[in-house]
């Protein structure tokens, strides 16, 4: 499975951006989809996830409310729709599968290379 995110870039603060992440196929090795951000000098963190058939959405605490994972069966694509923006959602933002569901980074076995995100205050 082959993951190309896209959509990152700068925007200020209380902005908002739209990431995509387009799948080469979707299979039962696939079958959910994540968010992780790195910001400098920090690890990799969960932001959210959304499973490929049922559509059930998982997000971390620090993006509740704010971000909303989707997905788009007929293309292949998950979208992370950013609201509100602050500073602290600075980073590079990667897409990432596999199949079951978790938060951490060794749970997902395929990834995306990334896409810039910056929020200037």
């Amino acid at each position: 499975v082959q993951l190309q995110a896209s959509g990152g870039g700068l925007v200020q603060a209380g902005g908002s951006l739209r990431l995509s992440c387009a799948a080469s196929e979707r299979t039962l090795s696939s079958n959910v989809m994540g968010w992780f951000r790195q910001a400098p000098g920090k690890e990799r963190e969960f932001v959210a996830a959304v499973r490929w058939r049922a559509g059930s959405t998982y997000y971390t605490d620090s993006v509740k409310g704010r971000f909303t994972i989707s997905r788009d069966n007929t293309k292949n694509t998950v979208y992370l729709e950013m609201n509100s923006l602050k500073p602290e959602d600075t980073a590079v933002y990667y897409c990432a599968a596999d199949s079951v569901l978790g938060t951490g980074r060794s749970s997902y076995e395929y990834w995306g290379q990334g896409t810039e995100v910056t929020v200037s205050s």
